[in-house]
């Protein structure tokens, strides 16, 4: 068995953690699985698991091992689809994540025209609104809210989004309208305890106000469902309201005292050569974000 079939097997026991899963998966005899490892702890003078007859296990040697040959071999399957063209045409599965409200109304709108530009492609979507790994939970573009940390991605920016504090007018009318973010604290406030969420609300040159919301809920539909339904006032990013604005259903308060506007981005690993995939999926979603009105208002 040549050293890259080897590392195949070896990169398959660390996933599986089982010598005869890998020989199952993989179509070799378990003999035959055990001779790889065998050969690659001899070649390279350590002991890559630790083996009991209950379980299989990474010895040090062997994670860091594993990290070099997940690259390793990544490159060359990247070589071998470049070799038949798939760096040409886009083929395959994309998988595309970003924050939940914004993948369901701004993404999937994206994705849905690709797939018709595109109709041998197929697309996963993850949207959360947590951090998301686009190597370990195999994703190929992420659109992200927010600062971004030095992650070694590619990063193309398509806007910016308002964090808004926002009431019906029939709440407004009989409440009044907040002049400062001190104001608010005489005012019914329902929050979110999900992304972004502190009792703590933050506004440009430095104000601050601890509020104290009647209402909380881990979902911002819900906050933002309080507000249509007159009952007081919240805060969420711009987009998520975007319909009830246009249609005069919630007002926009404390404007001149927002803080500045979150990036908002399209990232992807950064390679020697994207897939095609990647770049023709980067490329419409690029365009039709920047075109977005509440990305860039």
């Amino acid at each position: 068995m040549d050293r890259w079939q080897a590392m195949r097997v070896f990169a398959k026991v660390a996933e599986t953690a089982s010598f005869a899963e890998t020989a199952r998966l993989m179509h070799l005899s378990p003999p035959a699985v055990t001779r790889a490892v065998a050969a690659l702890e001899e070649a390279i003078g350590a002991r890559l698991f630790v083996r009991t007859t209950r379980s299989v296990k990474l010895t040090e040697a062997g994670g860091r091992y594993y990290e070099d040959c997940r690259r390793i071999l990544a490159d060359i399957v990247e070589a071998e689809a470049a070799a038949a063209g798939s760096y040409a045409t886009p083929s395959g599965t994309l998988a595309v994540t970003a924050p939940l409200l914004f993948g369901q109304m701004h993404v999937v709108p994206v994705v849905t025209d690709y797939l018709d530009a595109y109709p041998t492609m197929a697309a996963r979507t993850l949207f959360v609104d947590r951090p998301v790994s686009l190597v370990e939970e195999g994703i190929d573009v992420a659109i992200r809210i927010g600062r971004l940390s030095d992650s070694g991605l590619t990063a193309a920016r398509v806007g910016a989004i308002r964090r808004v504090v926002c009431g019906s007018p029939a709440y407004l009318e009989r409440h009044g309208i907040p002049q400062t973010p001190q104001d608010l604290r005489d005012h019914r406030i329902a929050m979110s305890t999900g992304a972004w969420a502190s009792t703590e609300w933050r506004f440009a040159r430095g104000q601050r106000v601890t509020v104290r919301p009647a209402l909380q809920s881990n979902t911002n539909e819900a906050g933002i469902a309080a507000a249509l339904a007159g009952w007081g006032l919240t805060r969420v990013l711009h987009y998520q309201i975007g319909p009830a604005l246009r249609e005069g259903r919630l007002r926009i308060v404390l404007a001149d005292d927002e803080e500045p506007p979150l990036p908002v981005h399209v990232l992807y690993p950064e390679g020697r050569q994207a897939p095609a995939k990647v770049r023709t999926f980067v490329d419409l979603a690029v365009s039709r974000l920047r075109a977005t009105p509440l990305l860039n208002s």
